[in-house]
């Protein structure tokens, strides 16, 4: 069993900053990439930055600039730093991780509950 877990999530005026945190848990060996995605109301979900183990970063162009991803591999843990954030990014974030788990041989995706950001004023 794995588990994603997200935290961080809030209501926030346009122009503030949230921090996202995803730890993942469970009988893992290894996590490969991970990501954030996000879905706004009524919209499908699209990412919105991903990581590899070894810390390549890459995201979404409305986001460049403004987000950071990290991860701490000891926690098993990935955050997304969002700044500047806008009225339209409103949305629920979830994170993505693809891992392999103990007695496993192949990678799986594992997805979090999601966690809602809502900007406004």
């Amino acid at each position: 069993q794995v588990q994603l877990v997200e935290s961080g999530g809030g209501l926030v005026q346009p122009g503030g900053s949230l921090r996202l945190s995803c730890a993942a848990a469970g009988s893992i060996v290894a996590i490969n990439d991970m990501s954030w995605y996000r879905a706004a109301p009524g919209k499908p979900r699209v990412m919105v930055a991903r990581i590899t183990r070894g810390g390549l970063a890459d995201y979404g162009a409305s986001v460049e600039g403004r987000f950071t991803i990290s991860r701490d591999n000891a926690r098993n843990t990935v955050y997304l730093q969002m700044d500047n954030l806008k009225p339209e990014e409103t949305a629920v974030y979830f994170c993505f991780a693809n891992l392999k788990t103990n007695g496993s041989t192949t990678w799986t995706g594992h997805w979090g509950q999601g966690t809602q950001v809502t900007v406004s004023s």
